[in-house]
């Protein structure tokens, strides 16, 4: 038989209490989710009048719209929680009011990490949405890598990458995969060869050459983007966090040569042709800031 002293029959009405305090949405803990979100590729944007000119307010709504879409997905797939970083130009281009309230916004330009500013090993996935195809890329609409009016091409460990692998090498570096891309058809295709089949795409639009491209209407592409975002984050685990293996070798080639004189201040770069520079770094973290700082010096001034 088993008794109960009046010590252990108070405990015990502690640990009740204490339980039946908790909310009953923290016995279940939900998706973390984290989208960085550029310009380019967001549904009907074609030309650098929406992503910083006279149209840029009308394609802010439109950004605000394609986030709103992957957040409903996340959503859709179980997310308890939705961080969301604006990752184009100064980082002030989505506006608090239009998000989904059921996400948090990271804003401005001052952090460390960039287009991948507040993710850390805590979320269980990523999202790239209104995402472009790098620098040089046939019919990709505003394609560019990092600086369109900077760099040329950029190379980890020999593997030219867009921007996508670049921030979905971050993420693997805290071993967190990518769920989801969406954009262009070429971006779309590069998302695929870099990241892998698994990882889920939303082409929103097909380029016709830089500044030109057969839409899809936003209501099909808002639509696909939720899709897109509800399957990536579910079949999650099958998606293999984005890594090369190190020491991280970039090798960054500019427009110009006054380009990488400017870079060559830096401590640790590798003078590797006119308009080429080299560095390394043992953890990808390290090197991703440093590539931040070179891009921002090459200037031709």
């Amino acid at each position: 038989m088993i008794t109960m002293t009046r010590k252990n029959i108070l405990l015990h009405a502690v640990c009740v209490c204490l339980l039946a305090a908790v909310p009953a949405h923290a016995a279940k803990k939900g998706l973390k989710v984290f989208i960085s979100v550029d310009m380019e590729g967001i549904s009907g944007v074609v030309n650098t009048e929406q992503t910083g000119g006279s149209e840029w307010g009308t394609a802010r709504k439109w950004m605000a719209e394609d986030v709103n879409a992957a957040v409903k997905g996340a959503l859709d797939a179980g997310a308890s929680e939705i961080v969301v970083v604006d990752a184009h130009g100064s980082g002030s281009n989505m506006l608090l009011s239009d998000l989904d309230p059921a996400a948090e916004l990271i804003s401005g330009s001052s952090g460390l990490h960039g287009m991948m500013e507040g993710i850390d090993k805590s979320f269980d996935a990523v999202l790239f949405v209104g995402y472009h195809a790098k620098a040089g890329t046939q019919d990709g609409v505003l394609d560019h890598t990092s600086s369109g009016s900077k760099i040329l091409a950029t190379r980890v460990n020999g593997v030219e990458l867009p921007e996508l692998g670049l921030n979905g090498l971050f993420a693997g570096a805290l071993g967190v995969p990518v769920a989801l891309v969406t954009g262009d058809k070429a971006v779309c295709e590069q998302a695929r060869k870099v990241l892998g089949e698994r990882t889920a795409v939303a082409q929103v639009k097909e380029g016709i050459g830089r500044y030109s491209a057969k839409l899809l209407p936003f209501e099909k592409s808002r639509a696909l983007i939720r899709e897109q975002a509800k399957q990536g984050l579910l079949r999650r685990k099958e998606i293999q966090p984005y890594t090369l293996r190190a020491p991280f070798t970039f090798d960054v080639t500019f427009f110009r040569a006054a380009m990488a004189d400017n870079v060559m201040l830096l401590r640790g770069m590798e003078r590797t042709g006119p308009r080429d520079v080299r560095f390394s770094a043992d953890d990808f973290v390290t090197a991703y800031k440093l590539y931040r700082a070179v891009y921002r010096l090459a200037t031709d001034d």
